[in-house]
């Protein structure tokens, strides 16, 4: 396994890789917010709380897609056999009721304000991200958006890489952000999707919060299945817009704090129809580990072929947050 360093040094002379974002980027710099046993923990599903949290306990998990994939596949066994219509009807309820309870969980537990990142890491993660010239994350929080969008200082950019014009300003580089999943900020509207924006009289956590209270939720791909997120990617605009981007890139791709679990496969999918011919995908932890060699083994399968190359780098090497 490289170590960061050494994977960049692979490179051609100039090159800028783009890099794809899982929740290890977030989880490097608070692991107790952004781990999937807190939303869990913060998670309220209703009536229904019970039964709901015996699901994760029997299935022993803490992630949300793979109880929705559980339920959706009961629920095709029960169609199957016909006579089921209250039990298919409660797990659809179910299946609904935990799409949301994760988009209130991640809101409730997110940091309240951009100041609650310190000036060294916006500095840190600036420098890390400059270097590539285009990122797509799979994250909803709002870490990334803050780091692109606050000169050190805290004080705010105008250009904040929502729009497909935008571009980032900062370290003389210039370089679109993608949200291929979403995110907190970003949200439908009658006239089209739209993003929230840090204003004095709130933070933008603050305006999420008010929507939920009124039923209003943030554009979120949390489907259980890579075809059925594909499917909602595909109807939205500019999700669809983001996805066909991933598509169109070249040269090395980097593929930080991902697991390459196969609800993503839609994703690497995406990334084996363009012209990247390396692609670099970080490990965490110990490489012979189960987790890890089930991750390499769906690297190879989803990505590898033709003239393109797949390698393997230690993920705490990669300097992120510090």
């Amino acid at each position: 396994m490289l170590t960061y360093n050494e994977a960049l040094e692979r490179l051609e002379e100039g090159e800028r890789p783009s890099v794809i974002l899982g929740n290890g980027f977030s989880r490097a710099w608070r692991n107790d917010i952004f781990n999937y046993a807190n939303l869990v923990e913060a998670a309220k599903f209703g009536a229904r709380d019970e039964n709901i949290r015996s699901l994760f306990q029997r299935l022993e998990t803490y992630d949300f897609e793979t109880v929705m994939k559980s339920l959706v596949s009961a629920r095709t066994v029960l169609e199957s056999y016909g006579n089921q219509d209250d039990l298919i009807a409660q797990i659809r309820v179910d299946e609904q009721g935990l799409k949301d309870a994760l988009i209130a969980a991640i809101a409730n537990t997110h940091p309240e304000r951009p100041r609650d990142v310190a000036n060294a890491q916006y500095g840190a993660v600036q420098s890390f991200l400059h270097r590539y010239s285009s990122v797509f994350t799979l994250n909803y929080d709002l870490l990334l958006y803050w780091a692109r969008n606050i000169e050190v200082g805290h004080q705010y950019r105008t250009d904040d890489g929502f729009r497909r014009e935008s571009k980032w300003v900062g370290y003389g580089t210039k370089q679109d952000v993608h949200f291929l999943h979403g995110g907190l900020h970003i949200f439908d509207s009658p006239g089209g999707v739209k993003k929230h924006t840090f204003n004095a009289g709130g933070g933008i956590v603050d305006q999420v919060r008010e929507n939920l209270r009124e039923g209003r939720f943030p554009l979120f791909v949390s489907e259980p299945t890579s075809a059925r997120k594909l499917a909602r990617i595909e109807h939205n605009p500019y999700l669809n817009f983001c996805y066909r981007a991933l598509s169109s890139v070249n040269g090395a791709v980097f593929v930080l704090g991902h697991s390459i679990d196969e609800n993503d496969k839609h994703v690497f999918d995406a990334l084996r129809r363009s012209s990247a011919t390396q692609i670099f995908v970080s490990l965490f932890g110990d490489e012979d580990s189960v987790a890890n060699v089930r991750s390499r083994a769906n690297a190879m399968a989803f990505l590898s072929g033709g003239n393109r190359e797949v390698d393997f780098f230690d993920a705490a090497t990669a300097p992120v947050w510090e």
